[in-house]
């Protein structure tokens, strides 16, 4: 059974590390894996005022959402908290009230940024805004340094069980000391 899932990157900029880390990640999506990409930069900024009437980009991003088994979050940190433009979709698909479409559906987080914690600060943020829309999560990853680690070619590659990090089973991003559990990402 095709599993589908909806990838949502939380950066908009065309050379952003996160969007780079998120189609890395795709591509080492198991098989039964549909991975589409939400694109979400030409949403306007959510008004309540368009509940009943949301403009199209919208309701395309909710089509592509409820079509969807599973998401995949990969943002960076904007002043130690979500960006704009992923609260933004957060919010419309969310709404009107009672008509949450994120609900009931499993969600894996990562994220990339250039400083010493990667992304720790913004995905317990999303941890607390997706616990309140009931959108199951797994653990989180963060990427540090990413810049420094990965120059302008990010290349993940799945490593023998011998090379995963305490001795787990399973596939594992390893890059300069930086380990990420691809199947459980996506589980």
């Amino acid at each position: 059974m095709t599993r589908k899932v909806a990838v949502v990157v939380g950066s908009i900029r065309k050379e952003s590390i996160n969007r780079k880390l998120a189609k890395a990640l795709v591509k080492l999506a198991p098989k039964d894996f549909e991975c589409d990409f939400v694109k979400i930069d030409d949403l306007p900024v959510f008004n309540q005022d368009h509940d009943q009437n949301p403009p199209e980009s919208v309701l395309r991003v909710k089509g592509q959402v409820m079509a969807s088994n599973a998401f995949l979050f990969i943002t960076p940190e904007h002043n130690r908290s979500l960006p704009t433009a992923l609260k933004n979709v957060l919010d419309w698909v969310s709404r009107p009230y009672g008509k949450n479409l994120w609900a009931g559906k499993p969600a894996g987080l990562a994220g990339a940024s250039l400083g010493a914690v990667g992304t720790a600060v913004v995905q317990a943020h999303l941890r607390s805004v997706l616990g309140y829309l009931d959108v199951p999560m797994g653990r989180g990853y963060c990427v540090a340094m990413a810049e420094i680690d990965f120059g302008d070619v990010l290349t993940l590659r799945r490593n023998s069980p011998a090379e995963t990090i305490g001795e787990r089973i399973g596939t594992t991003l390893i890059r300069d000391r930086i380990y990420i559990d691809v199947d459980a990402l996506f589980k």
